[in-house]
């Protein structure tokens, strides 16, 4: 028995899920969006989506600028009110469990709902990475960070480090500039990951010093929930061009400590247990060109799929190939042709 029975299901709500939505409604299937948290998943972090097509300032008649390009946030509230117009349902809850029988899927929540579908769509996204160094969970909350738009305010006008080369390191390095003069940005390698344009940008940015072959190794601070200064400083290494330690450390006061190196693909819903899909060395989930799994009926788009260019408008499209899929494979159980 089921709280509810739906034709499509969608975990997950970030710019994937929520695209695979509103196409899934439009396709005039029952469609049904599990959200763990906040509707927009890594998108909401982004504070200027700069990259996001026609995403650009709000000129009046004179030329003058009437509002600056959407953040993450505004654009995953239009996408999420976009998705519900068309008649897609949101229900809050974490999933714990994905089942297939002959028929169905079967989706458990945390709270213990169950819900049914002929089809469900996995856009569960990707985690931060952590660098499980000394510090880092101690201070975590304290000075340690992941998200420069939520905790970066409070360290207005401080020292902060940043530590990654990818272009979540290099946007959010940006807008902390926007808040202190002194970030200083670490990578282990001789060279960023990011977007080369992106990369260029910060290196010409004055409020930011670049400095790679270069890790951290402590976060160092009073171990003291009242102290008004909790990071007080950080224990660095040099590396070599590989990335590989070298033994040479030093010591450099920190305010706060801002991570993001790298992400890990959220899987566990079919890397065991009821549901088994086929993974890569990384995690994520293999699909083919219409975004289906190895398991039939089950369907993948965004950051958790293997080979995804992690950007918003990638996400985007694969939502919305996931659905234009899942759509077809339903029509297929029901005997309905589809164009």
């Amino acid at each position: 028995m089921s709280d509810f029975a739906a034709d499509l299901i969608i975990i997950g709500a970030g710019p994937a899920g929520l695209t695979a939505a509103q196409y899934g409604a439009r396709a005039n299937l029952k469609t049904l969006v599990v959200e763990q948290l906040s509707a927009g998943g890594q998108a909401l972090l982004i504070d200027v989506l700069e990259n996001y097509p026609g995403n650009i300032e709000q000129l009046d008649e004179a030329g003058g600028i009437i509002r600056g390009p959407r953040t993450g946030f505004e654009l995953s509230q239009d996408m999420r009110r976009q998705a519900e117009s068309f008649g897609a349902s949101f229900v809050s809850g974490a999933a714990v469990s994905l089942e297939k029988n002959e028929d169905n899927f079967r989706v458990t929540l945390a709270g213990g709902q169950v819900f049914e579908a002929q089809a469900v769509i996995i856009a569960t996204g990707a985690a931060h990475r952590h660098l499980d160094i000394p510090g880092e969970k101690e201070f975590a909350g304290r000075g340690v960070s992941y998200c420069a738009t939520c905790d970066g305010p409070f360290f207005r006008n401080k020292k902060i480090f940043v530590v990654g080369g990818g272009d979540a390191a290099c946007d959010e390095a940006q807008y902390l500039s926007r808040l202190t003069s002194q970030v200083i940005l670490v990578h282990r390698r001789d060279r960023f990951r990011a977007q080369k344009a992106l990369a260029e940008r910060v290196m010409r940015n004055q409020n930011i010093e670049v400095r790679f072959n270069t890790i951290i190794r402590e976060i160092k601070g009073a171990d003291n929930p009242a102290a008004a200064q909790k990071v007080s400083g950080v224990i660095l290494e040099r590396t070599t061009n590989d990335g590989g330690g070298t033994g040479e450390t030093y010591e450099e006061s920190a305010d706060a400590v801002f991570i993001f190196a790298g992400t890990i693909p959220q899987s566990s819903l079919v890397s065991g247990g009821g549901t088994r899909a086929e993974l890569d060395e990384t995690g994520s989930i293999i699909t083919n060109q219409k975004m289906a799994a190895s398991v039939p009926g089950l369907f993948v788009a965004g950051d958790v799929r293997a080979g995804a260019f992690r950007q918003v408008v990638v996400a985007a499209g694969e939502g919305a190939v996931a659905a234009h899929s899942a759509a077809e494979y339903i029509d297929e159980l029901r005997n309905v042709a589809y164009h």
